[in-house]
């Protein structure tokens, strides 16, 4: 039997296996967690510390080993796609460029809070591009694929997961995009 994988250093936190911790985890998350290729790491940390700014504050991640998700909606004669964006927090989603383009969408943009809930079934400021519906397009950053290890929401605002790029790019419906991450002005 092989040696269990050393716990990373990310930060103060303590991180565990997220497969022996799935209560830590939103329920579409932890529906998928023991498929994932490899094994992810889960920290529960404060619901109020969630957002990218605050957390990499309260738990010394920097933003470099920081991954955002966001929500978009892209709409072409009358059909709204949803999609996933996963870029690193150094930089922000190319919604209305790339993104709209990959999509062939005539119009993409952040979906409403309350539609990005309903529809991916996690925590807003949690969400996450594992567990995601089947049917929706998972967007990595080549930047956050070729990370050794990054942090990314649960699907609850009570923790987070670090994981490889690897196993980001390979989730259900990924694709990599080279500059999909654009950088801050």
């Amino acid at each position: 039997m092989a040696e269990p994988l050393p716990a990373p250093q990310l930060g103060t936190l303590t991180w565990q296996p997220a497969a022996e911790h799935l209560d830590l985890l939103g329920a579409p998350v932890a529906a998928a967690v023991p498929s994932l290729a490899e094994p992810v790491w889960v920290a529960a940390i404060d619901d109020e510390a969630a957002d990218t700014a605050a957390f990499t504050d309260v738990y010394e991640v920097p933003l470099t080993a920081s991954a955002n998700c966001v929500v978009v909606a892209a709409r072409r004669s009358g059909q709204t796609t949803m999609a996933a964006c996963l870029v690193l927090a150094t930089t922000r989603a190319d919604v209305n460029g790339l993104v709209r383009r990959h999509l062939g969408a005539r119009k993409a943009s952040f979906a409403p809070q309350d539609v990005a809930v309903a529809e991916s079934g996690m925590a807003y400021g949690g969400i996450t591009p594992i567990g995601l519906p089947a049917d929706w397009p998972v967007l990595v950053d080549a930047a956050v694929a070729a990370s050794d290890l990054v942090v990314i929401g649960s699907g609850t605002r009570g923790s987070k997961l670090a994981v490889s790029g690897k196993v980001l790019a390979a989730l259900p419906g990924a694709e990599v995009l080279e500059g999909l991450g654009q950088p801050v002005d």
